[in-house]
């Protein structure tokens, strides 16, 4: 009984280093073994912000106040690492336009539809879409989904007035930061 006594107060102990830390440096050391994962991803995140389908939208798209830039980087969540590059759009005129035209347009850059995305949408219909970028690349996947408000609450971001002119939605494109393989929630 008295080992384990000792091991707690060890962990106590380490805790209360740790928060410390934490506190003087403003920086947590938890939180710095998630980034551990972000090291030496630049090039990738450079990568994914070269794919042409990142700037492609049907005509009469408007990039809405406060998400002008290309957004992208590296998050770590539970100690898996993901590069990612995104944007987003508002468009004026129906979903399924916008659900028919990232179909198409990822279809000629090579990405392909996933089996769920094309089960659960038809080409005359909305719907959210998941591709890979093709067989011989594994490792990376584009998403193309409508943004609700509790998406933009959960970003902590505020819908701008161009969102009430039409339909929000994004384009992503991700990958794990080792290169492991993806794939769509099928």
């Amino acid at each position: 009984m008295a080992h384990r006594v000792g091991i707690g107060r060890c962990a106590v102990l380490l805790l209360t280093v740790a928060s410390a830390a934490s506190a003087l440096t403003g920086c947590s050391v938890l939180e710095a073994g998630l980034d551990r994962g972000c090291e030496n991803t630049e090039s990738r995140v450079k990568e994914l912000e070269s794919h042409d389908i990142l700037d492609s939208r049907p005509e009469g798209t408007v990039v809405p106040q406060g998400f002008e830039d290309l957004e992208s980087g590296c998050w770590a969540d539970s100690g898996d690492a993901s590069v990612y590059a995104d944007r987003t759009y508002v468009f004026p005129g129906d979903k399924a336009e916008v659900t028919r035209y990232y179909r198409a347009a990822a279809e000629r850059d090579g990405w392909e539809l996933s089996q769920t995305s094309a089960k659960s949408s038809k080409v005359e219909q909305a719907a959210d879409l998941c591709f890979t970028l093709d067989k011989r690349d594994s490792t990376t996947m584009l998403d193309v989904y409508f943004l609700t408000e509790e998406i933009l609450d959960e970003e902590g971001r505020k819908p701008g007035p161009e969102f009430n002119s039409g339909s929000g939605y994004r384009v992503s494109i991700t990958s794990p930061a080792d290169g492991s393989t993806i794939s769509c929630s099928d």
